[in-house]
C-alpha cells in the first residue's frame, strides 16, 4: 500500500532513514532526481521528526510540497545531537507519490 499523501510519504521516507532502509528510499525518488545508489551515514541515528508545514499533497492532489525538521544523534556519542529543516517536494504518479527533491534547506 502505498503512502495516500505527501505528508504520509515524508513521514514513512523518515522512518525508513531511522532503520537504514536505503532501498525504500530509493524506491519512493523520483526517477528524475533519484541517484544511482544511497549510502546512509551509520552514525546519524534519526529519532524525531516534526512536520512544519504542508502544502498541496493531500489525496485528490499530484503535488506537493512538506516542510519538516529532522532530529538525529550521533552513534558514537549519543551527547551529539543536531537537525536537519528542509522544504521538500512530491510528486504524485497514478498511486503513488515520490520525493522529487529538497527546495529548500536551513
Amino acid at each position: 500500500m502505498y503512502p495516500p499523501t505527501a505528508e504520509a510519504l515524508m513521514r514513512s521516507r523518515f522512518s525508513a532513514f531511522a532503520v537504514g532502509d536505503a532501498s525504500y528510499l530509493l524506491h519512493t525518488w523520483h526517477p528524475s532526481t533519484r541517484p544511482a545508489s544511497l549510502q546512509l551515514d551509520a552514525d546519524q541515528q534519526w529519532y524525531l521528526l516534526e512536520i512544519l508545514g504542508t502544502s498541496a499533497g493531500g489525496l485528490f492532489d499530484s503535488q506537493g510540497v512538506v516542510s519538516f525538521r529532522a532530529h538525529y544523534r550521533s552513534a558514537a556519542n549519543r551527547k551529539l545531537k543536531d537537525s536537519l529543516t528542509e522544504t521538500s517536494s512530491f510528486v504524485r504518479e497514478g498511486r503513488q507519490w515520490l520525493y522529487v527533491e529538497a527546495l529548500e534547506l536551513l
